[in-house]
Formats: C-alpha cells, structure tokens, sequence
C-alpha cells in the first residue's frame, strides 16, 4: 500500500542515513519501526517510569504565586525579563 506521511526533516535525514549505513531500504527501517510499536503496544509493556529531580527549595512558594492561574504564574516568571525575551 502506498500513503504518504509528513515527517519531521531531520527525522528524515536521520532515517535515511541509519538505512543507508544498514544497507536496507527506508521503508523497511520505517516498517520495522511500526511493527516494533505496534508490538509493545499488544503486549501492554508498561511505560518506565520517569524520575524527576526535586530540590531543596527556600521555604515554598513566593507570596502571591497561584499555580492555579497560567496567567499570573507566567507574569511571575517573565518578571524582569526584557521585552523581546517575554511570550505573548
């Protein structure tokens, strides 16, 4: 079956090069590839659970930060920085 799929350019390239240097064709490293998800998928492999590093922080929260509200967090955070350097 022929489809076509949009790829990111250097996954692209990055894909080319591994079945160059393989000596196999795109498609079956991209084949391979599926197959291989769509395997661990079947099975229900479970995820590897992902540790993230915490700090010692300086008492909590600065007063009048509310992680509930995306807008006044960013304000807090963007606090200081220059124009060009703050999202809109």
């Amino acid at each position: 079956m022929r489809t076509t799929v949009r790829l990111e350019d250097q996954l692209m390239r990055d894909a080319k090069a591994l079945a160059a240097r393989q000596g196999r064709t795109l498609t079956s490293l991209i084949e391979e590839g599926l197959r291989e998800r769509l395997s661990r998928a079947e099975r229900g492999e479970p995820r590897r659970p992902v540790e993230l590093p915490t700090f010692r922080g300086g008492g909590g929260l600065r007063p009048g930060v509310n992680l509930d509200d995306n807008a006044a967090t960013l304000e807090v955070l963007e606090e200081g920085l220059p124009l060009e350097r703050r999202r809109w």
